[in-house]
């Protein structure tokens, strides 16, 4: 009989792609499929870190205008397209300038916010 305990680590250490290869041969040459939940697929704890994804889109919010309302919303407007109104609108109430924005793209409209003078997060 073979040692449970060693088998067990080994399943255990699998990664994604040789556990799926081991469900596929249980499947196929044995007709073994696993339960609901997949228990043959669970990963071990050192996947998920690998699982987790880095966010790649951010909301550009504005936090607060600072004391140069005038450059921060010559920004907004170059940012958004706004008109002069809408632009003083939303630096005087806060919030989203821009969503969904890529990481470099939001970076770049926060440094130009805050040079103008506002307070901004990435969210």
């Amino acid at each position: 009989m073979a040692d449970l305990k060693k088998l067990a680590e080994e399943i255990v250490g699998l990664t994604l792609l040789e556990a799926q290869e081991l469900k596929t041969i249980l499947k196929d040459e044995y007709g073994i499929e696993p339960a609901a939940g997949g228990a043959v697929m669970m990963a071990g704890p050192a996947d998920a870190g690998e699982a987790a994804e880095e966010k790649t889109e951010f909301d550009v919010v504005l936090t607060e205008a600072g004391p140069n309302k005038i450059n921060v919303i010559k920004e907004v407007r170059g940012i958004t397209g706004l008109g002069l109104k809408e632009a003083k609108d939303l630096v005087e109430a806060g919030g989203k300038v821009k969503e969904g924005a890529a990481k470099a793209e939001a970076e770049e409209m926060k440094t130009k916010l805050e040079a103008a003078g506002a307070k901004v997060e990435l969210k």
